[in-house]
Parts: structure tokens; sequence; C-alpha cells
């Protein structure tokens, strides 16, 4: 095993994570609509959150990598049927060339080998299935809702419930979504035809993770193959792939200063180092690249939670700090909220960490101030028009030095 010794040898791999997951090109998969196409097929999937703090995640987290993108062209993608909606580790926009990897999880819950909801009704999943095949297309809004104790099959929680039940087993297909609301639809009428439909093994599904991961990573330990999947026989082909793989020298392992082993393509260390540039980003906090917090902990020494789910007296930094990426390292959190009614996109907080040059203790490296706030001010205005704002302003900044000047700055 090769073990990661020296400082640049982590900032190489820091690269190559970095340039997986398009972040450190202007526009890695394209612009426009047919650069989110081609984004959710290269990451494997995009997170729905709904979070409206600031811009939707699903939408954040295109924006980060899609010049000209707009928050529309999501419901386009899944209109048209380049995208499709179903649960990743999470709910998810996903490429369409990948229906058949989530047959799996829809066939285990329509056999009962899993559950989404204990003790479906079956009845009332049956009547929803015979009104949406005569009627058409079928909104949970549209079912009249009917709060008191004596509820017709027609009442809003059942029924919502049994249409989540026969979508999340595959009978059900999202064909449209209007702001929140998802429209369900028959699955067979939704697909689009020459879909590939078929079952996968567990040995195909085994390799497209693999294969996805690497893609979309660049450096993947183990666990990260199988992130937040708990299917016993598709982790034990995972670990019989991979332990194939470095057998026959495709893959290499290396451990990086926290301990932790990760895979990497064979020669990707000896490959040229990907550039980098002087522009920020700000990413979503479900971003593809930061999700798995162990992983962004090992590799770029960056420890984040959000804490929306923190009780407020325990919060660090805020209840929806967002990263910031610069020059390939995540050099601070931004704590902010678009008020839309008035279009003010408030910075509450704004944290840079703590530097240190140590190659002992490799944390953050230095930067020229002004370069860095610079790049801090143009891509908040960038962020600031996606939010819909006209208006910006700058609470708490850490170090507090660096308050004057920045709100200075962003006028």
């Amino acid at each position: 095993m090769d073990k990661i010794k020296h400082p640049q040898d982590t900032i190489r791999l820091r690269r190559i994570a970095l340039a997986a997951q398009g972040l450190l090109q202007s526009k890695p998969f394209g612009v426009g609509l047919a650069g989110a196409i081609n984004t959710v097929k290269h990451l494997g999937y995009i997170q729905i959150d709904t979070l409206s703090v600031i811009e939707r995640a699903h939408h954040h987290v295109l924006h980060s990598r899609v010049p000209k993108f707009t928050s529309d062209m999501t419901n386009q993608m899944l209109v048209d049927g380049d995208i499709f909606e179903y649960w990743s580790h999470a709910a998810a926009f996903l490429p369409i060339e990948d229906y058949r990897y989530s047959l799996p999880y829809k066939h285990a819950i329509k056999n009962g080998q899993t559950h989404w909801y204990k003790d479906p009704d079956k009845k009332l999943m049956k009547d929803l299935l015979v009104r949406i095949e005569t009627d058409g297309p079928l909104r949970s809004r549209d079912i009249k809702t009917d709060t008191t104790e004596a509820a017709s099959w027609w009442g809003w929680k059942p029924a919502k419930k049994a249409l989540e039940q026969l979508y999340m087993q595959g009978d059900l297909m999202v064909s449209d979504r209007t702001g929140f609301q998802k429209t369900y639809d028959l699955t067979e009428r939704v697909l689009p035809a020459n879909t590939n439909s078929t079952m996968p093994s567990v040995e195909e599904f085994a390799v497209h993770l693999i294969d996805q991961q690497i893609r979309c990573h660049g450096i993947v330990s183990l666990k990260g193959f199988t992130y937040l999947r708990r299917n016993t026989e598709l982790r034990k082909a995972i670990k019989s792939i991979v332990e194939e793989r470095v057998s026959q020298q495709l893959f290499e392992q290396v451990q990086v200063t926290s301990g932790e082993v990760f895979l990497i393509q064979s020669g990707a260390l000896e490959q040229p180092l990907p550039r980098i540039n002087n522009r920020m980003l700000i990413l979503s906090p479900f971003d593809n690249s930061v999700i798995q917090r162990d992983r962004l902990k090992s590799v770029f020494q960056f420890e984040y939670q959000i804490e929306c789910y923190v009780p407020q007296a325990k919060r660090n930094y805020g209840y929806f700090c967002l990263p910031l990426l610069f020059r390939g390292d995540f050099i601070g959190r931004m704590d902010c909220k678009a008020h839309r009614k008035t279009k003010h996109l408030e910075i509450k907080a704004l944290y840079f960490e703590p530097s240190d040059n140590s190659q002992q203790n490799l944390k953050r490296k230095s930067f020229d101030e002004e370069s860095m706030i610079a790049a801090f001010v143009k891509t908040v205005s960038h962020f600031q028009r996606f939010q819909n704002c006209e208006t910006v302003s700058l609470g708490k900044v850490q170090p507090k030095r660096l308050t004057k000047y920045l709100r200075e700055t962003l006028k």
C-alpha cells in the first residue's frame, strides 16, 4: 500500500477529487441545459432537499458547475425524460440511463423485503392507480382533504402515503414538479421508450456503483462505494470487485494522514496536477463533494456539519452555513438567508478557517488576503443574482479584523 506522507501528495489527492467533481474547471460539463444534463450523468445523482433558506439544493449543485444554469431547467429535464426522480441515499434526481439500477430497491419494497410504510393500504393504492389510469396524472393537492375522525379514503394523509408507496415500489413515477409539488403518473406513461428496464444482477449493480463513484469522486474509500446503502450482498460484491481490481493493478490504494485508505485509478497520482484558478465557490450543504462528511474531514481536514438540525444553543456557526472552496481548499463557511420578499441576501456570519503552514499539521494554506477577498466579493455578487436578490448585507466576520474591509468592498 502506498502511504501519503508529504503534504504535496495530499494536495494532489484533493485536486483529483475536486476535478472529478467538476469544481476546478469553469464549465466542466458544458453550458445551460445541455451542461445540466451532462452534470447529472457524471455525478450520478443530485440530492433534492426541502430547505428553502436559499435556492434549493438541487438547483444550487447545478449552479455551482453549469454556467447559464437557471432553476427551471431542473424540471425541464424531468419533463423531457432526461432525468428521473427516486431514492439514492436520499431523494434525488438521477440520469434516466441509470433507471434500471433503481429496480432492486423498488422490488424489495413491493415484495415486502423492506418497508417504506408499514402496513400500506393496498385497497387505497389500487383505487389511486385506477384513478390515475382513468383521469391522468395526479398531485397530492388534487386529493380532497378530510381531516375528520371518520375520514374517507380520500383523506390527504392516507392518500399521500399511498401515492408515495406506489411511487417507491415503482408503479408510479414523478412526471412533473411545479414548485415543490410532485405530480405522479403511471410508470409506463412516464418512462421514455427504449429505456433499459431489466433487473441488474448484484454484480452488475456493484460494477455500476464502483465505476460511478470513481468517475465522480476520483478517490473513494471502500465504505464510500456504498454510502448509506445497507444491502449486505451488494457490499460483499463491491468489496470483492475492488479487491480484484487492486490485484489487477487497475486500482491503487493510498492512505491519507488520518489513516483512512482510499482507492484511485492506477497512475492517477502520476498524471499532471489539475490546475486551479482564483474562482471561489459557495457550495450547498448537500453538494456531492461535501455530503460524505468523514471523507471531507479525512481528505481536506475540513470539519463540517449543517447545523439546522442542531439545537440553536449548540450551533457553532449558524443555521445554514455553506462551505467556501478556494484554490483547491475549503477555506471557510458562510451562514446566510435569502429574503425573497425584499430581495435581500443576508450574510449572517462569515468564517474563514485559520491557516497553518506547518507540514506536520496541514490545515489551511495561506492565501493573499486581497485576492481571497476579491474572489469572495465576486462570487457573492454572482450568488446574489442566483438567489434573485438585489442587495446584500454582512454581519459577523471571523477574523474580526476583516469586517470593515469586507463590508466596504461588498458595497
